[in-house]
């Protein structure tokens, strides 16, 4: 385990020396302490290696990786593991707004609350949310699983795409085009990898599936009140 004093050693110096690490590295775990909330944290990470950050982060940590597990044992800031590619990045606390934005790929397990807009734009990742999450989630979500143990806010799905929405409490509001879908097996199976995955007791079965209704692929003008 190599230990990293954030406080001492500084931001820059923390991700250049992430960054040199290369794929058969044999330093493949990193302890960063002293974090005290700083912003950019591990982001841009390209190489498997584990990274546990000891405490909560500012904004954008994780951001962009690529095939690191990256471990906060705290909360997060906003824009927790954007566009993210690949990897796993797990937040022990809550997650502020827009965690998993525009993700491509991989895994964001919050095992506390996230913030609004979790999930936006999200393009294939998968985020597995164990509490709550706030209003206008999955805003334009257009692939990947986004799962929610807990209770959605308003405006979850609002004019989402082919992303599959599955929560287990309830649902404040559904944004434009967004209707709860039947729950097909395959849909079970995907739930339970995922929830093993994140370490979730939650049972598939007690989940919702939502999604597009698709009435606002192509302009009609008889919807535009809904755009």
């Amino acid at each position: 385990m190599q230990t990293f004093d954030l406080e001492a050693l500084g931001l820059r110096k923390l991700n250049s020396t992430l960054h040199e690490q290369v794929e058969d590295t044999n330093q493949t775990a990193w302890e960063v302490i002293n974090p005290k909330g700083s912003h950019a944290i591990a982001v841009g990470l390209d190489t498997p290696i584990e990274v546990t950050i000891k405490g909560s982060t500012g904004y954008y940590c994780g951001g962009m990786n690529q095939k690191a597990t990256i471990k906060v044992t705290g909360s997060a800031g906003p824009g927790t593991a954007e566009n993210m590619m690949s990897g796993k990045v797990i937040i022990e606390g809550d997650a502020s707004q827009y965690a998993g934005a525009t993700g491509h790929g991989g895994l964001l397990v919050i095992k506390g609350n996230a913030s609004s807009r979790c999930g936006i734009s999200m393009k294939g990742i998968n985020i597995v949310v164990h509490g709550n999450i706030g209003h206008m989630s999955a805003f334009m979500a257009q692939s990947g699983n986004l799962i929610v143990c807990g209770d959605a806010g308003d405006a979850l799905g609002d004019s989402c795409y082919e992303a599959r929405l599955f929560v287990r409490g309830s649902v404040k509001s559904l944004g434009a085009d967004c209707e709860e879908k039947e729950m097909r097996p395959e849909h079970i199976q995907i739930l339970k990898e995922l929830l093993a995955e994140a370490e979730s007791d939650a049972k598939p079965e007690e989940f919702k599936r939502y999604g597009s209704a698709r009435n606002l692929y192509n302009f009609d003008v008889d919807n535009a009140a809904a755009y």
